[in-house]
Formats: C-alpha cells, structure tokens, sequence
C-alpha cells in the first residue's frame, strides 16, 4: 500500500456556467524517502494539485488517502489536523512574516504542537542552526538574502516534524549557489524518510530529485525514477500536533500589537478620550452626591424622621392647632414598621429665639432634644442638663470668634411667648378678630444660661423638660410642636415614612406631615446619579467613534495581513485561531483604551479635588473601584464588538487566495 496516493482527482473552476477544466483525473502514488519533482510548464496544474495534496483546496473530486485512510469525507477540522501534523509548506515567495523574527517565524508552526514554550524555542533554534541560520535568529526577513529566506521557509517546514514536504517552484527566486544549497537540504530531508514534493518548471531542479512526475494540460504525460527512494528507518516523531492555544493567539496578537504600535497608540488615544470623560462624569456625580449627603448629614441624622400636624389655611398660624400630644406618639408607635423605630419623643421646636454674648447676638431657632440631633458630633462639650444650652456650631461661631471657649459660660436667652405673638399677628391680619378679642403684648421671657458644648451640625438645644419648665414659669402656654424619631436601618426610612404617611385623623384624612431627609438624600442622589449618568452617556458617543475606529483599522490589517493569514491556515491554523488573532488584538487596543482613559481621569481627578479643596474641604471628584471596572469592561467590550466583523471576515478568507496575495 503507497503512503501517499491521489485517486482519480479533478478539479475544474467555473467562470458563470461554462467549465474550466484544470485538473482532468490525476492517478499518483508516492511513498517517504522520495524526493519528487513534479514538472510541466505553467497553467498546467501543478499548483492546484499540491494545493489539494496539502489539504487547502477541499473542493474536487476523487480521493486522496494518506496511509490508508482517506480524506473524501474530511470535513474543515479534518483537513486542519492533516495540514498540522502531516503536512510542511515551503513557498517560492517565502510567506514569512514580517513583523516577526526569523526565530518566531519557525515558531508559529511550534507553538502547534504539545512541546513546552522552551522545547519550541529549542527545536527552532536546532532547525535554524541546521539550515545555516545560527547567527541571524533574532533578524526579521527584511534583513535576510533570498536563500535565506528561503531557509528559513524550510525550517518552520520542519519544525513540527511532518512527514510530507510541499515545496512549490522552491528555488524560482534563487541565484544557482543558493538553488544548489537549498536543493541539497531538501534531498537531505527526502533521506530522513520524508516524502518531498517540489513543483517545478526547471529540468535541472527536477533532475536532482529521485523521481520527475511531468504534467501537461492537467493530465500525467510523464513517470520517471531518477535513482532509487531513500532508505526509510521508522523513528518516532518529534512532536505531536496540537490546536494552536488561546494564549498562543493572544501572544501573536500581542507581537502585532507592538509591531505597529504608532497606529495603535493613536486608536488607543481615540478610544481613551471617551473613557476619561465618561468616567470624568460618573466620577464627578459620586463626589457630588457624596459633598451633598456629607452636608446634610452634618446638621441632621438622616435616619431621622419629623411628624408635624397636618395643619393648612389659616390654621396653620395658629400653634394650638399644631400641637402634638401622648396619643399622637401612640398613634405613630402603632405602625407596623414599629420594631425599626426608636428614640420617638415629643420635642418643641421654638421658631424665634436671640441669643446674646457680649456685644454679639444670633436670631435663630432653638429645639429640644430629639433624634434628629442623635448622632450629630460634638466639637466640644456634651449635652445639655438642667439649666444648660447645646448651641449648634454655627450659632457659636457668630457669638464668639473663639466659640470653644463659650464652653462653661454664660449666654443670655431670649424669646417672645410663640402663642401670644401668634395671636397678634392674626389680629393684625383680621382687624375684627383683633375688636372681638383684644391681645395683650406679648411677653419677653430673658435668662442666663450655662453653655453644655456645641455641637457640629445640627440646631442650639436644651432638654424637653427645661423648655416646658421655663414656658410654666413664665406663664406661657407649652405644648409639644412635632414628634422625632430614628428608624434603626437608612434602609427602612422610605418603607417607615410611607407607613406614617398613611396614618389617618378622625375624619379620614392624612393627619401628619411627615419629614425625612434620608428620603429627600434618596430622591437628591437619584436625581445627581441621572444627571451624572445623562452626562456620561453623551460622553459616551465618542466611545461609538472609536469603535468605528477599530473596525476601520481590523479590516485595514486584514487587507495587510492576508498572507499571514494564509501562512497561518496552510500551518493548520483554524478559522477561529484567525478570528481570535483579530479579537485579541482588539481586547489590547480596549484594555489599553480604558488604562489610558483612567490615568488621564484620575490625574484630571487629582487637580479638580486640589484646586477645590481650600474652598470646600471635599473632594468634588471621586472614581469608585466599580467606575473603574465599569470603564474597563465597556471598553473591551466595544473593542470586541468591533472586532466581530473584521475577525470573521478573516476568518473565511480562502488560505489559497490568500497565499497568492502580494506582499
């Protein structure tokens, strides 16, 4: 049984309907240790024929079978296996690629087999130094004398140890020194028990040959030996094929990568400019955000929730109708989100009060303890006891330059009895009321108080208790103003005040007005996240633009790398291994994109943040961990969407077509 044997082989090419026989029913045999030349002149077949025993071209009919086993039913995968185990390309136009060395040229066809990133290295420096390529491993072909070149073809031919050799017109580009040299290589791998077949259309070249196969017109007119095949002596491949890797893709891309890096470093550029300024934004609305809820949380906890009657019209100057009493904190304890609530008391809010130190006076409001002031730091001091005042700080800070030292001292309160001053306003709005009911003045009630401590955010305060001693003794009329509270969990607060929204006076409608500033910070972030999010999308539009870019440029480096590609398919490359070289190389220019981008964020981050920090002690500007994976992630996304198209074009290009590109 021949080792090698092409049955009744046609192929014809078709131009519309009409028929172009090229190949008109070839029957060979061949067996290892042959050195055979195939000769005939030009359009005679030749070429198609060694295209089909090397397994690119699938599309004919009759059968080719390889040590017994044939090839009729092969499908893709089928012929990608035999083009990377049995198969050793050498080309009359070198097809080595230029933005790799010579040594990495050789390796490409290694990194297809199971030997370890160091065996490769080794076995392709073996293969060069046999070819008489020792000293120029780390020269790129541009660098490299024809001969040379043509070496170098031979050893990426061998270096996976393939049992056949296809050279095509091996020498067609060589002086007769170098023709003579490369020749003697080749008769010295038919004598290790390889079957080499050179197509040729030189006599002196197929004379060197064991054996001359002449083809005209698609047909054998010519069989005849030379000298006797080789001795073969069976010995154990030298590597055993393999898939090409995904990190193997990834390094190829990676080398391509390098290799123009100019041009990529301006695509880089492009698709950096639209991640800076989305993550600019999405940056700017976090410090935002977080400037807001540091200032609000600063005067009030915003675990804090404020129930006030729900009082309209002409009732609502009225402060008996405003009061809150022991069954409206019943009322609120008796919801069903009840557990999260603590701290619920009664509290006074006093709307008018002046308080005097020195020559110094402040026009503010004074509260009682309550929970809305939980939680709030003290600068100094604690808080307040009988016969004390908590001053906020911004009330301290305008009665003394040092407010600190107003610890322990004692500051004159003051205010005007609210209900009676309430009754001369209505007096004054409705001159009747004012004639059936005659007002008194109302009463100003003074005292010294000892100052506890002040307090970072927040309103001057003192105990309940105090307040309603001081409005006893004064004859003035004390009844509570609003009800606090402090739900336990910031992610209760909505659910809690939708529950005492609900609740219902005797005639069957909302009875408080309930407050929340961790409702209202929730409302403020969504509004600052939108705003944030609007701004970084139509940032984003400049993202799109560089996906184009990178489109544009995959489909320009398909055009340039056609014959790569060829090279990498006859190697027994698959069509994914074409598609993943394009695609990891868009993941590079994604990645980079985003690094780049976010440098360029943070450096902007970094002044913004310094420039406003005198001014507002806040960093206006903050990139979060999940920005940054955010900007990492859409980047290489969009690179690898835009590498779709371009990668899957590459990926049907046909290796024969492709080979026969110009460089």
């Amino acid at each position: 049984m021949a080792f090698l044997e092409l049955k009744n082989i046609k192929k014809s090419y078709y131009l519309g309907k009409e028929e172009f026989p090229v190949l008109k029913g070839i029957n060979l045999e061949f067996e290892r240790g042959e050195f055979v030349s195939i000769l005939g002149e030009s359009g005679g077949g030749k070429s198609t024929l060694m295209n089909i025993i090397g397994g690119l071209d699938h599309q004919f009919e009759g059968d080719v079978v390889l040590d017994g086993k044939s090839l009729a039913h092969a499908n893709e995968k089928d012929f990608d296996n035999y083009r990377r185990g049995t198969i050793g390309f050498i080309f009359q136009s070198f097809n080595l690629i230029s933005h790799l060395t010579i040594l990495e040229n050789v390796l490409i066809s290694l990194k297809m087999t199971t030997l370890s990133k160091a065996e490769q290295e080794k076995r392709a420096t073996e293969l060069l130094i046999r070819v008489g390529l020792g000293d120029h491993i780390k020269k790129h072909p541009n660098q490299l004398s024809g001969g040379q070149k043509q070496r170098v073809a031979i050893a990426r031919a061998l270096a996976s140890d393939p049992e056949i050799i296809i050279a095509d017109e091996p020498t067609g580009a060589l002086d007769s020194k170098n023709t003579q040299e490369v020749l003697e290589i080749l008769d010295s791998i038919a004598a290790d028990g390889k079957l080499v077949i050179a197509v040729t259309h030189s006599q002196d070249v197929a004379n060197y040959g064991t054996r001359i196969v002449h083809m005209a017109d698609g047909k054998i007119d010519g069989d005849d030996r030379n000298k006797p095949a080789f001795d073969v002596v069976d010995k154990p491949q030298a590597t055993t094929p393999k898939a090409l890797s995904y990190s193997a893709n990834i390094r190829m891309a990676w080398e391509h990568v390098r290799y123009n890096l100019k041009r990529n470093l301006l695509i880089i550029f492009g698709g950096s400019i639209g991640i800076f300024a989305v993550i600019l934004f999405l940056g700017l609305g976090n410090g935002i955000k977080g400037y807001m809820n540091d200032q609000i949380t600063s005067l009030v906890n915003p675990r804090t929730v404020t129930l006030n009657k729900q009082v309209t019209g002409r009732a609502a100057a009225d402060p008996s109708k405003a009061i809150m009493e022991q069954k409206d904190l019943d009322k609120v304890k008796a919801i069903k989100n009840s557990k999260d609530i603590s701290d619920a008391k009664l509290a006074y809010m006093l709307t008018q009060a002046t308080y005097k130190y020195g020559n110094k006076k402040v026009n503010n409001q004074l509260m009682t303890w309550n929970a809305s002031l939980t939680g709030q730091k003290f600068v100094v001091g604690k808080k307040a006891k009988t016969g004390e005042i908590l001053l906020s700080k911004d009330d301290a800070k305008k009665l003394s330059k040092n407010y600190k030292s107003l610890v322990g001292k004692k500051i004159t309160f003051e205010f005007i009895d609210p209900v009676a001053a309430a009754k001369a306003a209505q007096a004054q709005v409705n001159p009747a009321l004012a004639a059936a009911q005659p007002t008194a003045k109302p009463k100003t009630v003074k005292m010294q108080l000892k100052v506890s401590g002040v307090l970072d955010g927040g309103s001057t305060s003192m105990q309940y208790k105090d307040l309603q001693k001081i409005f006893k003794d004064n004859k003035i009329t004390f009844k509570a103003n609003f009800i606090a509270l402090s739900v336990n969990n910031l992610d209760n607060v909505d659910k809690t005040v939708k529950e005492l929204k609900a609740i219902k006076n005797d005639k069957g409608k909302k009875d408080y007005q309930v407050i929340s500033v961790g409702s209202m910070l929730s409302t403020i972030n969504t509004y600052i996240s939108l705003a944030s999010g609007v701004l970084a999308a139509i940032a984003g539009i400049s993202l799109l633009v560089s996906a184009i870019m990178i489109i544009v440029v995959l489909y320009i480096s398909v055009s340039e790398r056609t014959k790569e590609i060829g090279i990498i398919r006859a190697l027994g490359g698959r069509r994914k291994d074409i598609s993943r070289l394009f695609t990891s190389e868009s993941f590079f220019i994604g990645l980079f994109s985003a690094v780049l981008g976010l440098i360029g964020a943070y450096l902007v981050e970094f002044i913004i943040n310094t420039a406003f920090k005198g001014m507002i002690h806040y960093n206006i500007v903050q990139i979060s961990v999940g920005n940054v994976l955010f900007a990492v992630i859409v980047s290489v996304v969009i690179s690898l969407i835009a590498a779709l198209a371009p990668s899957h074009a590459a990926a049907k290009l046909d290796p024969i077509k492709s080979l026969a590109s110009g460089d």
